[in-house]
């Protein structure tokens, strides 16, 4: 099958040769004339296998009809992130350039300003995350009753985030009348009642089991010790011939700490997390897609929606808390039929409970590689065990050093009344042994 087949006008189809594209991946080729017929459709695919196109094409033929009017977008698409929503609206201007319409993208971290002057002149696609949109709503800069297509994508995220209350509450300012895609790489039986309640007799589309994983992308464990992580990292780093990579974290504070260790191996590295501002996240992401940066170390922000052509690697430094990540996690590399491959780094007793939710999702074990993580956890180990030996070898001379005390005490000759009793200062100094801490000054105290 080509995109000839699929019904898309000669514009669109130009655009999509120039992208170099001539055949459709199966969710693109099962949804999108299912979309064009103006169905209803509930989508489920892995990440990489081309997702936003499926809806962005048949909505780009469907908008080209019409154009919108002041403050009233023609469609809407919301998104969990950020960086998905530009991805998005990416997406409308390599497909849409020989159409004339007009998109807004409305998240936060950018002048709300400009927003507005473009939803003044009417924008035909909205492309959203649901905290920006309800604000400019409130403000009464937006009115959502002329929407004909809503796309809610990547949903299990959504449900994720907590979104699902303000989704509901847009969803309740449009008009019934429309035409709903719902689409997401995992499908949870939440995401299943929602699609009851805002789809309406829709088509469903799977071109992979959920929560599955890319088999084009290899997946290795690294058991290993919190302490001895980084060197861990760093080795496996050193072994492959990693062009790019995302190496992700759980915590945001350990995101800056790994960033500044890696540059002092000599290293190029950015960060990006939830905190940074939509400028400085933007310009480190376009730094990393120009071959600027080779290690971007990221939170969960970056596991949506970013398409970074050619990623050669993925790194869990922690083990994602939700099994669900991990699919997404490591679906940044291995895209449009690429190898990837993707290493975690796992610490015994506090991440093999989310190693086993993540092999259960998956049905299948990851194998496990031994690098000089583990050489040290077992070396850690019998350093441990070394010590605990030499503390309890230590504790039996004390004891009985202890029990003398008394029958030293009694055989003491019994001192002359008439002898002068040392005082108490020099009892001390006579005792005294300089310690640390002795040599700081008394306002420390």
């Amino acid at each position: 099958m080509t995109f000839e087949d699929l019904g898309l006008s000669p514009e669109t189809l130009k655009a999509i040769a120039d992208c170099g594209y001539t055949e459709p991946t199966p969710i693109q080729a099962a949804s999108i004339p299912i979309v064009l017929m103006g169905r209803d459709l509930v989508g489920l695919a892995q990440t990489g296998t081309g997702k936003t196109a499926s809806f962005t094409l048949p909505m780009i033929e469907i908008l080209s009809g019409g154009r919108a009017k002041a403050r009233m977008p023609r469609s809407l698409i919301l998104t969990p992130t950020r960086e998905l929503a530009a991805q998005i609206a990416e997406n409308f201007d390599t497909y849409g350039k020989y159409h004339n319409l007009s998109k807004v993208l409305l998240v936060g971290g950018t002048s709300m300003n400009d927003q507005i002057k473009i939803l003044e002149r009417g924008a035909d696609v909205l492309i959203a995350t649901p905290g920006r949109l309800l604000d400019l709503f409130e403000r009464g800069k937006i009115l959502m009753t002329d929407i004909k297509v809503l796309v809610i994508d990547e949903a299990d995220r959504m449900l994720d985030m907590g979104f699902i209350p303000d989704i509901e509450k847009i969803v309740s300012l449009l008009s019934p009348i429309r035409q709903t895609l719902l689409f997401s790489a995992t499908m949870q039986p939440e995401i299943k009642k929602l699609t009851e309640q805002f789809l309406s007799n829709p088509r469903e589309v799977s071109v992979t089991a959920p929560a599955s994983t890319a088999a084009n992308v290899e997946q290795f464990l690294v058991w290993t010790t919190r302490r001895n992580k980084r060197e861990a990292l760093l080795e496996i780093i050193k072994s492959e011939d990693v062009k790019n990579a995302f190496v992700f974290c759980n915590r945001k504070r350990d995101i800056a700490d790994l960033t500044s260790w890696l540059k002092s191996k000599g290293y190029s590295v950015g960060q990006m997390h939830g905190d940074m501002d939509q400028k400085t996240r933007t310009e480190t992401l376009q730094a990393f897609k120009n071959d600027e940066i080779t290690l971007l170390v990221c939170s969960d922000v970056a596991a949506r929606g970013l398409d970074v052509a050619g990623l050669s690697h993925v790194f869990n430094y922690d083990v994602p808390f939700n099994n669900d990540d991990y699919v997404h996690r490591i679906g940044r590399t291995g895209r449009a039929g690429l190898d990837g491959r993707a290493w975690s780094l796992a610490s015994k007793g506090d991440d093999e409970k989310f190693v086993d939710a993540i092999e259960k999702l998956i049905k299948r074990s990851i194998p496990v590689k031994q690098v000089g993580g583990e050489k040290s956890q077992e070396r850690s180990n019998d350093r441990a065990n070394d010590r605990s030996n030499e503390r309890k070898a230590e504790q039996k001379p004390r004891r009985e050093k202890k029990d003398s005390l008394p029958r030293q005490k009694a055989e003491a000759p019994k001192q002359n009344k008439n002898q002068s009793k040392p005082s108490k200062k020099n009892d001390d100094d006579a005792s005294y042994q300089k310690g640390f801490g002795d040599d700081v000054p008394a306002f420390f105290g």
